[in-house]
């Protein structure tokens, strides 16, 4: 999309009852900021509003909020303020961790973990996740899609795990014998961006890693997602990590 052509933007959206919002970044690369994102964001829900699109599905993060200090969750709070204020009907669908069969957290954490004799842990590795199964999410989105009053709903699967529980799953599903170790978030920073240099990707940020410690990355609601990381890991854990899932290379290069 090319989000400084208003016009082009408003002709691609010309006659869709529903426009799913999915566009997002993970990290900062060159002109392409968060501050960008949030920029390109409000021109597409303005092209959507004269498009004559009703409604719009907006899919943010759980801990989303325009007065956090990490740009990720303060730029995803921004747009979801701008879906808000917006002429269309809306349903705004704050995911926490996504896994599936493509994602890139859980895949890149087997991957590790077959490769190497340690995983550091940032910290004590006792901070929550609640994985949401990626089909799961989609459906979530696809039935507020049919709805027609505003609403905010939080897709989070049916497990709440420690990120360190996660991990040791994935560990045991994958047969792997590396150690977990515990380090100081800063040194496993620096060793996730050493593997980075290796595979030439941006393995994790420190947002990331800050966000996931600040336990963003769960629901005080029920689940809405039906199925657990641990089942599913179940079923897929021979494959999983079997190849790494280059960030740069899905969306950059």
């Amino acid at each position: 999309m090319d989000f400084d052509d208003h016009e082009g933007l408003v002709r691609g959206l010309a006659g869709a009852a529903t426009l799913f919002n999915t566009y997002w970044i993970r990290f900062s690369r060159g002109e392409v900021t968060h501050e960008r994102a949030v920029e390109n964001s409000r021109a597409l829900i303005g092209a959507a509003e004269d498009a004559g699109v009703r409604r719009i599905v907006h899919i943010s993060i759980t801990g989303a909020s325009s007065g956090s200090h990490l740009p990720y969750f303060r730029g995803k709070g921004e747009v979801e303020e701008a879906v808000a204020d917006s002429r269309m009907s809306h349903a705004i669908v704050r995911p926490a961790l996504v896994f599936g069969g493509e994602d890139v957290l859980a895949n890149n954490i087997a991957w590790a973990l077959r490769r190497f004799p340690v995983f550091p842990m940032f910290g004590p590795g006792d901070y929550p996740v609640q994985p949401v199964f990626v089909e799961d999410l989609a459906e979530i989105a696809v039935a507020a899609g049919r709805e027609s009053r505003d609403m905010a709903v939080d897709a989070v699967g049916p497990e709440t795990l420690t990120f360190e529980g996660l991990v040791r799953l994935i560990a045991d599903m994958t047969g792997s014998p590396a150690r977990i170790v515990h380090v100081r978030p800063g040194l496993a920073f620096a060793l996730t961006t050493l593997v980075g240099w290796l595979v030439r990707d941006v393995v994790l940020t420190r947002d990331e890693i800050e966000g996931l410690m600040a336990g963003l990355l769960v629901s005080d609601a029920p689940p809405t997602g039906a199925t657990g990381f641990s089942g599913w890991l179940a079923e897929n854990g021979g494959t999983l990590g079997r190849r790494y899932a280059s960030e740069l290379d899905r969306h950059y290069r």
